[in-house]
């Protein structure tokens, strides 16, 4: 059993990885925070849908409105049709501002 200082490390290691989404991943835009771990977002087509959080980024990670997240979705899911697989970090917000928002 790790602890959570180790547990956190890795977690934080997963920021410095520049890896593409896969094709069935997708990057949105957090809108609103729900509660319990679960997030409003909008996809650059304009749907909007919750995701959930899974427990790696609970208590380690927060994130706000506004802030880009790549998610992986849920088939069977009714509310909840997605969750969080990153947390985008500033840098990548502003180029995924000019890029994907902007059209």
């Amino acid at each position: 059993m790790s602890s959570i200082t180790t547990k956190r490390k890795y977690v934080f290691q997963e920021f410095d990885d520049m890896n593409l989404p896969t094709d069935s991943q997708s990057i949105v835009r957090i809108v609103q925070a729900r509660g319990h771990n679960l997030h409003e977002i909008v996809t650059p087509a304009g749907e909007q849908y919750i995701v959930s959080m899974p427990t790696k980024f609970r208590q380690n990670i927060w994130v706000k409105r506004g802030d880009y997240i790549v998610i992986e979705p849920i088939v069977e899911g009714k509310k909840v049709k997605g969750e969080i697989v990153k947390i985008l970090t500033k840098v990548i917000h502003y180029l995924i501002t000019i890029y994907i928002y902007s059209c």
